[in-house]
């Protein structure tokens, strides 16, 4: 139930009353023992909210649902979407709520959503909960991801609740309170498109295009430009997630957004020898988003949203198609320039450089390291070691020295820049033994090993003493990963 609160906070319910058809007013479950495991200061900050109030009883109710302010009105999202290639109508926010959009600082408008709030009328089977473990999973990933420059959802808190939830076993409950620039996905058009109701499928184009790109307002089919605009944020997300060698694990099209931010981190992962096959998920049984898969997964999940937009393109069908084939045409040519960009900073090239030939040259290095099983962050970083003259570290990571001797030769004869490098290579990345350990810890009950991983990724490419088994690879008998999605 909504209580009056500390007039510290204004949820606006915009999404509801813009689009009713796709919002259903609920409320979180009561959480028994709500108890303060981590906050983002900085990002509190950011949106308007005072880090010391959330910190008290009232502030940690808000971050769970149970404390709202007035005139607040949550909702559970509706959304449909292909899951591993298999379309569902009728998904949507099965334990999550949106508790409403704040303004910060900036005028920006930020969405306050949370997840493990407990059961909606769209959890189907599920019991709406969330562990511990996998929220600050996200917490950790989301947070590194933004310090890397990636685009991506933000982790405000998190809250343990006192409440167990059985998996494989019974684990502490948690909540998630993670903060966006918005919750559309392609899975939302998709749920828009199957109504039939042609109004509500413009009116969410309007609201996509107010909320993420507002120079498609002028275009003279703003829905094909809001296409295109999609098409091309996500063609420069995916190739920032290939660059660092991060791993969604599922890339269904509900995970999609319009905005061009990273969302719903569940099975997730960076990479740790490079291997483009390489699958954490234990859901992915067929390797569907394998992390060399991902580029064109996404370009996939990009033909769905034109199908679903179609009838705003033309009247004409077969010239809605064109139009549409089209648009979609540009995400490779956009991938790859963006892919190419990133890898000419990794590997320090100058612009006097073509495209091709850093694509070539960074192409042939990955090679290497897939042959050869090399840590991909780490040789990177290595190689700015190599551009000062001491190529020993890099050359040290591959078996093959004649090879990995004649594409230094080639690469250092372009004369890369060591400061660029450093800037485009991280130092620390939430590295997936590391981010076991302090799961594991802080489902025991000590935060520690967390706060000491969170500090290395929230300053990525700066190499700071103390912090050197974060800049390692994981040992040997780490063995083989799998990661689980948490419901």
């Amino acid at each position: 139930m909504s209580v009056a609160s500390a007039p510290v906070v204004t949820l606006t319910h915009r999404f509801l009353d813009e689009l009713p058809e796709l919002a259903l007013t609920w409320q979180a479950a009561e959480v028994p023992d709500p108890r303060l495991l981590a906050l983002n200061e900085t990002l509190a900050a950011e949106i308007g909210l005072d880090a010391e109030w959330l910190r008290s009883p009232d502030g940690v109710r808000l971050l769970v649902g149970i404390r709202v302010p007035d005139g607040a009105r949550p909702v559970a999202q509706a959304y449909a979407g292909h899951q591993f290639g298999g379309y569902s109508p009728r998904l949507g926010d099965g334990r999550a709520l949106l508790l409403g959009e704040l303004a910060g600082a900036d005028g920006r408008l930020r969405d306050l959503h949370l997840k493990g709030s407990g059961r909606t009328p769209f959890a189907r089977g599920g019991d709406g909960l969330a562990a511990v473990g996998p929220m600050l999973r996200e917490y950790v990933v989301s947070e590194a991801m933004h310090a890397l420059g990636i685009p991506t959802t933000r982790s405000l808190a998190v809250v343990a609740t006192g409440r167990s939830v059985r998996r494989e076993r019974l684990l502490p409950g948690a909540v998630l309170a993670r903060v966006a620039a918005g919750h559309l996905r392609v899975g939302t058009v998709q749920y828009a498109r199957a109504t039939g109701d042609a109004g509500l499928l413009g009116r969410l184009v309007d609201v996509a295009v107010r909320r993420h790109h507002p120079q498609a307002a002028d275009a003279a089919v703003p829905a094909l430009a809001l296409f295109d605009a999609v098409v091309a944020a996500q063609a420069s997300l995916i190739a920032q997630w290939m660059l660092v060698g991060f791993v969604h694990g599922v890339m269904n099209t509900d995970n999609m957004t319009l905005s061009g931010e990273t969302i719903d981190y569940g099975p997730c992962a960076f990479l740790d020898v490079y291997d483009p096959a390489t699958v954490y998920s234990s859901i992915d049984e067929t390797g569907r988003y394998a992390y060399g898969n991902q580029p064109v997964v996404a370009e996939w999940n990009l033909a769905r949203l034109a199908e679903a937009l179609l009838p705003l393109f033309d009247d004409d069908q077969d010239r809605a198609i064109e139009l549409a084939v089209a648009a979609l045409g540009r995400f490779r040519p956009q991938y790859g320039a963006a892919w190419a960009a990133g890898m000419r900073a990794k590997l320090g090239l100058p612009a006097t450089v073509d495209d091709a030939t850093v694509t070539s040259l960074g192409q042939e290095l990955l090679e290497l390291q897939r042959i050869h099983r090399v840590d991909l962050t780490s040789i990177f970083r290595a190689l700015g070691t190599a551009a000062r003259g001491d190529a020993e570290p890099a050359r040290s990571l591959v078996l093959d020295l004649a090879a990995i001797d004649a594409w230094t030769a080639r690469w250092r004869a372009l004369q890369p820049d060591a400061d660029t490098m450093d800037r485009a290579n991280p130092v620390y990345i939430p590295r997936n033994h590391l981010v076991e350990e302090a799961l594991d810890a802080a489902t025991g009950g000590d935060l520690q090993p967390l706060g000491v991983l969170l500090d290395a990724v929230a300053d990525p490419y700066r190499e700071r003493p103390g912090l050197e088994r974060y800049a390692a690879p994981a040992p040997a008998t780490f063995g083989s990963y799998v990661t689980f999605c948490g419901t």
